[in-house]
């Protein structure tokens, strides 16, 4: 029944009467909406505002679509975000709270249902639904705090690849890195209209690796707190002391933000801000950029770079104003600032606080070579305090939140599960099991695609699909759009580059079966007959935009299909996407991020940009890296030791080789890649968290290439020399239980030994330990000594070692998996004799390693662990 227009005023007036006053939109924000209109004029994407809304929708849905990136308006509908919307305006009428929350706090921190590069789902309605009664009664820190608690109920960390799930697929999988966790986490707290905003530091300064947590808007305030990780109090994280050394903390708003923090950049989409103030001593330097002549140089681009997995990493990218004048303000250590224009640049150090000049002294092509010492910030955390009756209720909570996760956990399909579903589908129950093995709570729907493909004789091609895909893929993948891969593409094709569903870091959409409904016959044999008439085609139709998508999101080719507009990427998985759908071998490379077509027995690179008028192949070259080992390091690994990047368009790109791949694997014969101009960077870490970096700059022409691989040394400081993941679990010796090296141990550093039994070596290592327990203690460093088993343990216990320390964990390393390790990345033989002692910490570095009988290791130790604590 058709419901009168005066019937529908008048229920949308009551909708938003509450909020009558809220001053949502602003002049600003109607501008934005109304040139993004106009940017997006194809695919009738914004039908929405053709629906009655209040006016407190209106402004709100208005602010969302004035700065959505282009694939979240074309792969959402407006109805999914008009719901969003109500029921965030719902929340802060009910919410207590809700009412102390400035306009401008509530529509760039609540509002928004975009966190990360996440899938977008219903988050913002079932976790309100959910959380609203748990914190009920309470006040807006201690719902804050409660709503982290039963995120941490429901996810426990692992690490995974860098797309980042949708909130709900990270509860029904019960894990997530920090990037999802703090995803989820901001996405309940804005559930239950509190402020929240994802915070991370993109590089560590003085250790490999990144990290994200979430700061919450609490009575006028920001505060942070880690994401699934629940203290009593707010402010308080692991993350403490490492944050204090930090370079750079930063967060993207949704819009344009003009708040008190210092904006590094602002975009169609977010507004960037600077919160390293919140952690760290910092300060501002600026640079300033000349021409060999000493001018200043207006519009070079500026990059800041932290060293960080043997690069330096890209944490800001400015343009210098007409004094040629960047600037930034960051922790109190050093970044590599590399400033370019018109094929010549520029590279200096700089150190925070320290104003610089950067002379555009070299031109693209020239051999250049450089060592660069790095220093990171000091450590000098600020700590609340709490009481031990809150960490005592602190750990009991924690406590029970665990059991409740694993008793969920344990219901995932087991290898009986899995073995049965395979022979339902008749199929092998070892391929089977590595796929069902990962699905944890997605195992019905990938239970379900299996034996319907069974069902029509396809099991075995469903299986193959099913190989293509990643762990988090197999997590939360929609059979749905399995299926539409599985039964829209020939039997015959290639199984890697046709049938996968996957193509970078995309949604996986059902996009075959669209194409194949959108795109004629006529076409169809067109781009079949030559794929270089689809080239033409997405350079003729598809307008590039990449700045009206910043985020690290891709449109789903069905939406670059709607809008005719895309960003670079999501316009390669487009053209991959229509290739696959036609039967044509396609696929991004993911060394050189090149988009690649197969066409007969030739592979051809894919120009988008119509830079080139024809198709091309890619004019290769090898290169080989000559590395003369030193010290302990005889075979240094990508993204550990070195990394490469070839210039393109005025910027270095990494080559994105497997992480920490050997480099006798492929660099010390040579490798392929295409001729250019290369950048290798090369770096030891010391344990203080500085590094003795080195550059190699050298173009790569036809035929043999080689470049020296240097990895600087200095004996008067402990390095690193290896790594450890201090996530591995051993058997606790004592009470039997399963526990990690990082539980065991607590953040920062570690001692661990592995010891045989009845074995001189160790008895004579061991008493000398307990020659030392006095000043082990002191240290404050826990010892963890692993025995190769529950046999060899009782044995010891029969006749231990008297006076260690007693800040000594003893257990057993189940299958000798951490032995293993540490002898894989220490290189040490499977011949060598145990024990084997390493100081590590837990951001996975060693910095100290023996093997074998060792004369004063306990002396040795305690030198070590107070050179690192200088």
């Amino acid at each position: 029944m058709k419901i009168p227009k005066t019937v529908l005023t008048l229920i949308v007036m009551a909708v938003g009467a509450g909020l009558a006053a809220a001053q949502i939109s602003t002049p600003r924000i109607e501008a934005d909406f109304a040139l993004k209109k106009k940017q997006l004029s194809k695919g009738k994407l914004f039908e929405i505002f053709k629906y009655p809304m209040s006016e407190a929708e209106r402004q709100s849905m208005t602010f969302l679509y004035a700065y959505m990136t282009v694939g979240d308006i074309t792969d959402y509908s407006g109805e999914f975000y008009l719901s969003s919307v109500k029921a965030s305006l719902r929340t802060r009428e009910s919410m207590p709270w809700g009412s102390q929350i400035p306009d401008d706090v509530w529509r760039h921190f609540v509002l928004p249902v975009r966190v990360n590069n996440e899938n977008l789902d219903n988050a913002r309605i079932e976790l309100g639904r959910i959380l609203a009664p748990r914190v009920k009664g309470l006040t807006m820190e201690q719902a804050a705090l409660e709503v982290n608690h039963w995120c941490h109920e429901k996810v426990t960390y692992e690490p995974s690849d860098a797309r980042t799930s949708a909130p709900l697929s990270t509860v029904r999988s019960a894990i997530g890195r920090c990037g999802e966790e703090s995803t989820l986490l901001v996405s309940a707290l804005r559930s239950v209209g509190i402020p929240a905003r994802q915070v991370y530091t993109p590089r560590w300064a003085h250790t490999d690796d990144n990290h994200a947590w979430v700061e919450v808007w609490v009575d006028g305030r920001w505060h942070f707190l880690g994401a699934c990780e629940p203290e009593p109090v707010l402010d308080l994280g692991w993350f403490n002391a490492p944050a204090s050394r930090g370079l750079l903390m930063h967060t993207k708003v949704p819009g344009y933000y003009e708040g008190p923090e210092e904006v590094m950049r602002r975009t169609a989409n977010f507004t960037e801000i600077n919160v390293i103030d919140n952690y760290a001593a910092s300060a501002r330097s600026e640079v300033y950029v000349v021409d060999e002549n000493g001018v200043a140089v207006e519009g070079a681009c500026v990059e800041f770079g932290i060293y960080n997995y043997a690069e330096f990493y890209t944490v800001s990218r400015q343009t210098t104003d007409a004094a040629g004048r960047a600037s930034l303000t960051a922790g109190l250590g050093d970044m590599m600032v590399y400033a370019s224009k018109n094929d010549r640049f520029g590279l200096k150090k700089i150190s925070f606080g320290i104003d610089a000049q950067v002379v555009l002294d070299h031109a693209v092509g020239e051999p250049l070579s450089m060592d660069v010492d790095i220093t990171v910030p000091r450590e000098k955390p600020v700590v609340p305090v709490v009481s031990a009756e809150q960490r005592a209720e602190n750990t009991v909570r924690l406590q029970k939140e665990d059991s409740i996760r694993n008793a969920y956990v344990a219901t995932f399909a087991d290898r009986v599960a899995s073995d049965k579903l395979a022979q339902m589908v008749h199929l092998d129950a070892d391929s089977v099991w590595k796929v069902i093995g990962r699905t944890r709570g997605n195992y019905g729907n990938i239970s379900n695609f299996l034996i319907g493909a069974s069902g029509r004789g396809m099991a075995q091609r469903a299986l193959q699909l099913l190989g293509t895909l990643s762990h988090k893929d197999l997590r939360d993948a929609d059979p749905n759009v399995l299926n539409d891969h599985l039964y829209n593409t020939p039997v015959s094709a290639d199984v890697a580059t046709v049938l996968a569903p996957r193509i970078a870091n995309e949604q996986l959409t059902a996009y075959r079966s669209f194409f194949g409904r959108v795109v004629n016959e006529k076409l169809r044999s067109r781009f079949n007959g030559n794929p270089e008439t689809l080239v033409q085609w997405c350079r003729k139709n598809i307008v590039v935009r990449n700045d009206l998508s910043t985020l690290f999101t891709t449109i789903s080719p069905e939406g670059v299909w709607r809008a005719r507009v895309a960003d670079e990427r999501s316009l390669s998985i487009f053209f991959v996407a229509m290739a696959r759908s036609l039967g044509i071998s396609s696929y991004i490379d993911e060394v050189t991020g090149n988009t690649m077509y197969i066409a007969g027995a030739d592979t051809v690179r894919v120009d988008l940009s119509g830079s080139a008028s024809v198709a091309s192949k890619p004019q290769m070259a090898t290169l080989r890296l000559d590395f003369s080992p030193s010290g302990r390091l005889s075979n240094p690994e990508y993204y550990r030791h070195f990394s490469i990047a070839r210039y393109s368009d005025g910027q270095f790109s990494q080559l994105t080789y497997p992480d920490f791949e050997p480099w006798s694997t492929s660099f010390a014969k040579g490798t392929t890649v295409e001729q250019g101009y290369y950048m290798l960077t090369s770096g030891t870490r010391l344990a203080t968290g500085n590094v003795l970096a080195h550059i190699e700059m050298f173009p790569v022409s036809e035929g043999s290439n080689a470049s020296k691989l240097i990895l600087r040394n200095d004996s008067q400081q402990v390095s690193v020399i290896g790594s450890l993941d201090s996530e591995s679990v051993f058997t606790g010796g004592i009470d039997g239980q399963p526990t990690s090296l990082l539980k065991a141990c607590g953040r920062g550093y570690f001692v661990l030994g592995i010891v045989g039994v009845g074995q001189e070596p160790s008895i004579h290592a061991l008493n000398d330990i307990a020659l030392q327990a006095s000043q082990l203690k002191a240290s404050g460093r826990t010892m963890v000594l692993l025995f190769p088993s529950r046999t060899a343990f009782e044995s010891y216990m029969l006749h231990p070692v008297t006076g260690l320390p007693d800040n000594v964990v003893m257990g057993i390393d189940d299958n000798q998996a951490i032995e293993r390790q540490l002898r894989q990345s220490m290189e040490i033989s499977d011949e060598a004799t145990l024990p084997i002692f390493v100081i590590a910490d837990t951001f996975n570095r060693v910095v100290f390693g023996t093997h074998g009988y060792t004369i004063g290791l306990g002396n040795t130790i305690v030198k070590t662990l107070n050179a690192i604590s200088q």
